[in-house]
């Protein structure tokens, strides 16, 4: 375990030009006291390290010194081959590469090693797009890429999705995101870090202009934080609905998981006969009708009463057509 901790330290050190021991002992899940102890080791076994006191102090390696730290293990051979989007790569223009580089570490692997390698390539397959969901055409993609690696500004003709109509913006790229099948563009602009859907972008023009990078930007975070928020503001209205019990257990088939969450949480306690009564977030009363509909007669709809009428509505006209 110890063996393990010290390799994982110089592999930070060797990736990154200076590192704090706050920086090492978060990363690796141990305390301060414990990194101080490793790098005496590290010193003690010969690796020329260095710790710089002061406020941009932290530990570095000596100019120049590399250590040949490529052998894996048995499951590091089997995971890296899990860890690849082939279809993502494809898309950002980089297919070639990746299997290059792939090609390079299974020949710089032991012979059996390698073939546990292939055998997780052969018997697993990452396909990112939701079902019944086609891929949409993005165009544009590899040079809103280019942008995000060579931090380079950019001006786009871009087609809102709240009310459709084509507008021009400006953007830093700060990074690309692949969701379900779709690529969206994170970037900083005059009214701050905006999301945008890349399939939706009409015209792009990169600009000389560089990007400056918020010191402190983590991607991931701000896709979280940005898929909460988006919720709250895809759901403007609620419905009130009276569920029987196989329906209630059953939500998250017919509705997406973010309303089928919500509503799991503002449901109140079942009745004698197993009713609950749930508010569930909706779009629209347009968009409601067809949502509502999916959960068959287990699901009432006790308000608003425009949404009730036009959910009778709808069912009564079905039940018409079916008798004729």
């Amino acid at each position: 375990m110890r063996a393990s901790r010290l390799m994982s330290i110089l592999l930070l050190l060797q990736t990154r030009e200076r590192v704090t021991a706050q920086e090492i002992a978060e990363q690796l899940e141990v305390s301060v006291r414990t990194v101080y102890r490793d790098m005496e080791s590290l010193s003690a076994a010969g690796i020329p390290v260095y710790g710089d006191a002061g406020h941009d102090g932290g530990y570095r390696l000596l100019d120049g010194f590399r250590a040949k730290l490529n052998l894996l293990t048995a499951d590091e051979a089997e995971s890296l081959f899990l860890a690849g989007l082939p279809s993502a790569a494809s898309d950002l223009g980089l297919g070639a590469i990746v299997t290059a580089a792939n090609l390079k570490v299974m020949s710089a692997l032991p012979p059996e090693l390698r073939d546990r390698a292939g055998r997780v390539a052969e018997r697993f397959h990452l396909d990112a797009p939701g079902w019944y969901s086609e891929t949409e055409p993005t165009p544009f993609l590899t040079a809103v890429a280019n942008a995000v690696w060579n931090e380079q500004a950019i001006r786009f003709n871009y087609i809102r999705w709240a009310t459709p109509h084509l507008v021009t913006r400006s953007a830093e790229p700060l990074g690309l995101v692949l969701k379900s099948g779709n690529w969206y563009l994170v970037g900083h602009t005059d009214t701050g870090i905006r999301t945008y859907r890349i399939s939706r972008i009409m015209e792009l023009q990169v600009l000389d202009t560089p990007v400056h990078r918020p010191p402190d930007f983590d991607l991931a975070a701000y896709w979280t934080d940005y898929l909460e928020s988006f919720d709250q503001r895809r759901h403007r209205d609620s419905a009130v609905v009276r569920l029987d019990a196989a329906t209630y257990d059953g939500l998250t088939e017919p509705l997406d998981p973010a309303t089928a969450v919500a509503a799991r949480a503002a449901a109140g306690e079942p009745d004698a006969n197993g009713y609950r009564e749930v508010r569930l977030p909706i779009e629209s009363l347009e968009r409601a009708v067809p949502d509502l509909l999916r959960l068959g007669a287990g699901a009432e709809v006790l308000a608003p009463e425009e949404l009730r009428q036009r959910v009778a509505a709808e069912a009564a006209a079905m039940a018409r057509l079916y008798r004729a």
